[in-house]
């Protein structure tokens, strides 16, 4: 009840604008969200990188309502890409681009628009010397997203896939993406679906994720591990070994100011480990959502704002 609660609320401009308007809400904004602009991203992956942990940068935004905002999103890439080499950053971060925030949703070519400005992202990691993780939003957008994957990696096979364990689809997008060598990031899913299109319980979703793993770890790409739970965390370094896996053959991922302390002791026992991180100015949405995922997160919050941060 609670995360439908909040994930509604992630839709409401009226709770926006008063979650937005709280001056005490910073300093739980700045926990999950690196800043505003590519110096701050920038900064954050330095910082990570000096904790032996490698970063993905997502500039946030979403369904944006014209081609000149889809176009602003390429430039902010554009513009955090070179900065990244500028820094000497660019191979231990890549970034992660949600489609809906470079076109996907225009009502003329939306499709062909995300397609073309993903491919601009694509080119502008790929001179950087690094790459790309194309998002996953809610359900709707799961056929379009993989589509426009499958034409982006005729050019650039590095570019790689979300997918979330708590639709019923996934175990075989899973198989579908491992079979083609596919870089993919699983993970539980952040949006409100519907019953028809995904699992509703917690256990169902941790079973699904089980599945899904061994379906990666069995194929011929590259697994990306992206959950906070201890207990997929130690299945999914089973399930590596009995593939025959090293620390090198997938990454757990997780998101900037989610157990930090985790994330060092998994980098300090030799394996892969990057950080999500999120940056700019529209963080509402995305805020939301890591609020809904645990409770604890909206304790944090809670005790920001009465504390003053």
């Amino acid at each position: 009840m609670l995360r439908n609660a909040l994930l509604a609320a992630a839709r409401s401009t009226a709770v926006r604008g008063l979650v937005e308007a709280n001056p005490l809400t910073g300093a739980a904004v700045r926990r999950f969200v690196a800043g505003t602009g590519a110096a701050d991203a920038v900064r954050a992956a330095d910082e990570l990188r000096g904790l032996g942990l490698t970063t993905t940068l997502d500039h946030l935004g979403e369904q944006v309502a014209d081609a000149r905002q889809a176009a602003a999103t390429v430039a902010a890439y554009r513009e955090v890409l070179h900065a990244l080499a500028e820094a000497g950053l660019a191979g231990c971060t890549e970034v992660s681009v949600k489609l809906s925030a470079v076109g996907q949703f225009l009502p003329v070519d939306g499709e062909k628009t995300a397609l073309d400005n993903a491919r601009a992202i694509c080119e502008a990691a790929s001179a950087a010397g690094t790459t790309v993780t194309l998002d996953m939003e809610d359900h709707t957008t799961t056929d379009s997203t993989l589509g426009i994957l499958r034409d982006l990696r005729v050019d650039f096979p590095q570019v790689g896939a979300v997918v979330q364990a708590y639709l019923h689809r996934t175990e075989q997008d899973c198989r579908d993406l491992a079979a083609g060598g596919a870089r993919v990031r699983l993970c539980k899913g952040a949006y409100a679906e519907p019953a028809a299109v995904a699992f509703q319980h917690r256990a169902a979703v941790d079973r699904s994720y089980v599945r899904c793993l061994r379906a990666l770890m069995g194929g011929t790409g590259y697994p990306m591990v992206a959950t906070h739970d201890p207990r997929l965390i130690a299945i999914a370094g089973e399930l590596a070994e009995r593939a025959g896996r090293g620390p090198d053959g997938f990454e757990y991922q997780m998101l900037y100011g989610i157990r930090p302390d985790e994330q060092r002791r998994l980098a300090a026992r030799g394996h892969r480990v990057r950080v999500y991180v999120a940056y700019g100015d529209e963080w509402y949405g995305y805020f939301m959502r890591r609020l809904a995922e645990r409770p604890a997160n909206l304790g944090f919050f809670l005790r920001s704002v009465l504390t003053r941060g």
